[in-house]
C-alpha cells in the first residue's frame, strides 16, 4: 500500500469508523470539518511518527502540515527525503 494509502486508511478507521474511499476527499480540512480534535492530531502523530520512521517537532504539528491527506502526504515526502 501507497504511503497515501496507509494515511487514508488510518484517518479512515481511526477518526471516520470506515473503510470507504469516497467518505474522505484528499484535500478536505480534517480540523475544519472536525473530523480530527488535538487528541486526534496527537494520534495521527503518533501514527506518521511510528508507520514513517519520521520525527515531527512540536514546531513542525502545525495546521498546514496535519490539516488533510494531501498535506500529510507532502509531510512525510519531505521529512524521508530529509533523512
Amino acid at each position: 500500500m501507497t504511503e497515501r494509502g496507509r494515511i487514508r486508511q488510518f484517518i479512515l478507521t481511526q477518526f471516520l469508523f470506515t473503510q470507504d474511499e469516497s467518505k474522505l476527499a484528499d484535500d478536505v480540512s480534517l480540523l475544519g470539518q472536525g473530523l480530527i480534535d488535538s487528541t486526534g492530531v496527537l494520534e495521527l502523530v503518533s501514527f506518521l511518527e511510528r508507520e514513517f520512521g519520521i520525527v515531527l517537532p512540536d514546531e513542525e504539528m502545525t495546521p498546514e502540515n496535519l490539516d488533510s491527506v494531501n498535506a500529510l502526504c507532502a509531510l512525510v515526502e519531505r521529512k524521508r527525503a530529509a533523512g
